[in-house]
């Protein structure tokens, strides 16, 4: 997910507290497609306690988790996620091939499949959506289309500075899309949510792109409540009263039908009442329990279902705002000052890990001859009074009022990094924001020294990790542009990602993680977090994903 991406208000997705949006589903079917009366040993519904409502229903705009948790479960793209894993595989195309260059993707389409509305999905579908996703206007270009933004730099208007370029259908069943540069988050960035696959019909017909200015938030069309795509459930209703969102069974999915004929998204924003409704029965599972929780919770039947660790926390530097962080030795200062491997052991979940670079093993590009940087106070004070730079002050801020996979408690794990900064001589300035109350925008703003974040990755890309955090030179939150590397570190960044050759590709963001590490050195990479989710010991079938990207078709609730 964005590294500081913040969910915008949503304005006009609802005008009434109940808002129907299609048919209940015709019938319950078992497993195999046959009519079923729901009878048995299974439920015929799935709840699960969400931590908050969606945003809209449309994925193309969506930013968060929870929108897409729902979306997920309804729309599909051309490529797909392995469940239990962050690799790619066929979901709407059956394969794809690049050309030698790596700037024209053929996709081969699955036949037989249809949109909910009974339109065929086929190739001029697929360049109807790229084209839709492409020509945004204004208002949606800046705030919204964010995650195209992000992967694509920019849109229909910007032209050659674009990624995408174009889509041709080359036949009904082949579609071939033009990029303006090989790229590493190709074609793997289609995995995306949010460039899920929806019907041109359904899109034109609710006026899919009339994203409005309204306020502090934006006013999404009518298309955001009503959205019609090719997956395994479709949506019944969005009970704001009640707080649900149903969806029922696709029975004409293309491929093995949904086990269970409705999902539940029962919206509980506190975890503690969460945890209270599993244990009473009510909801069926929840996300991210606290990992305090996890014994309890095991010790009371349930199932917490590990994910593996597809994240990075890390303590961020800004050399603008306090020039002493120029100098590498104050930097690696602070990071043999770290005593990682306490806070790992002490104030993480069972799984953690110390990190040795900005992305987990999992990405292609990570490099294993890395080592961590020891905890030595010795060196570290060392190394500052070398620089010049002994009782050095540090603004260092952390966020309030959130909880992320990465950052299960930030108080307590800044506590940890302020005192071993402290014991080295260090001067903290303790500056704390409430996440969505002042802290990313502070962050974005350049506004602290130091300062803890973290991310999950969107997409197995080295780019999606090193090359969002430093690619962007005037951009970056990590101001690399004040230093003497900068330039460099962003020009190899991009290099390394046209790099068509994918073993190429790899050794070359090797050799640049082991620069970041020893030479740059733009933050301080503190450790990688498998977050949990948790169900009944009733449900089967719910596969955990290190993208949170799990799908409900396969599961089923034993009464």
């Amino acid at each position: 997910m964005k590294l500081t991406r913040k969910a915008a208000p949503v304005v006009a997705l609802a005008t009434t507290l109940a808002l129907t949006l299609a048919a209940c589903a015709q019938s319950d079917r078992t497993s195999d497609g046959n009519a079923s009366s729901g009878g048995g040993d299974v439920k015929d519904t799935i709840t699960f306690g969400a931590a908050g409502a969606p945003e809209l229903f449309d994925p193309f705009y969506a930013t968060d988790g929870e929108t897409f948790r729902v979306t997920r479960q309804m729309m599909e793209g051309l490529v797909g996620i392995k469940p239990g894993t962050a690799d790619i595989e066929p979901e709407l195309a059956t394969k794809w091939e690049a050309s030698a260059d790596g700037k024209e993707w053929t996709f081969t389409l699955r036949e037989g499949v249809k949109f909910w509305d009974g339109e065929a999905f086929n190739a001029a579908a697929v360049c109807y959506n790229m084209e839709r996703m492409s020509d945004q206007n204004e208002v949606a270009a800046g705030g919204p289309a964010g995650y195209w933004a992000d992967v694509m730099g920019g849109f229909k208007k910007d032209g050659a500075d674009a990624l995408y370029q174009g889509c041709t259908a080359k036949d009904d069943m082949t579609a071939v899309i033009k990029i303006s540069r090989a790229t590493s988050k190709f074609p793997t960035a289609l995995s995306l949510d949010s460039f899920s696959m929806q019907s041109p019909k359904a899109l034109k017909a609710g006026d899919a792109n009339n994203v409005t200015k309204q306020g502090d938030g934006f006013g999404y069309p009518a298309y955001s409540k009503n959205p019609v795509g090719t997956g395994p459930y479709k949506l019944d209703k969005y009970d704001q009263a009640n707080k649900t969102v149903t969806l029922v069974r696709n029975d004409a999915y293309w491929g093995e039908k949904a086990k269970t004929a409705k999902l539940v998204f029962k919206i509980i924003p506190d975890e503690s009442t969460r945890r209270q409704e599993l244990e009473a029965g009510s909801i069926d599972g929840y996300d991210l329990p606290n990992p305090a929780d996890w014994k309890g919770l095991k010790d009371s039947g349930n199932n917490v279902l590990v994910r593996p660790a597809f994240n990075i926390l890390y303590m961020g530097l800004n050399p603008a705002k306090n020039p002493k962080l120029k100098d590498l030795k104050v930097r690696q200062a602070l990071y043999y000052a770290l005593n990682r491997e306490q806070l790992v052991k002490t104030q993480l979940p069972e799984g953690a890990t110390v990190a040795t670079q900005f992305m987990p093993d999992t990405v292609a590009g990570y490099n294993k001859d890395l080592k961590p940087y020891a905890y030595d106070k010795a060196k570290a004070q060392s190394l500052l009074k070398e620089a010049g730079a002994e009782g050095m002050t540090l603004t260092f801020a952390y966020p309030s009022e959130v909880s992320r996979p990465y950052m299960p408690d930030p108080q307590k794990i800044y506590e940890a990094l302020r005192g071993d900064l402290e014991a080295v001589g260090i001067k903290v300035n303790v500056v704390t924001k409430p996440w969505n109350g002042g802290y990313l925008d502070t962050v974005d703003n350049g506004g602290y020294d130091a300062w803890l974040l973290g991310w999950t990755g969107d997409y197995n890309s080295p780019d999606n990790f090193i090359g969002t955090f430093f690619g962007g030179l005037k951009t970056n939150d990590f101001h690399t542009s004040a230093t003497s590397y900068g330039a460099k570190l962003s020009a190899d960044l991009a290099a390394a990602d046209a790099i068509v050759d994918e073993g190429q590709r790899a050794a070359a963001y090797e050799k640049l993680n082991q620069e970041i590490m020893e030479q740059d050195l733009p933050g301080l990479p503190i450790s990688h977090s498998p977050p949990a989710l948790v169900v009944s010991s009733k449900l089967k079938g719910l596969v955990a994903s290190p993208l949170t990207a799990e799908t409900f078709s396969s599961v089923t609730v034993s009464k």
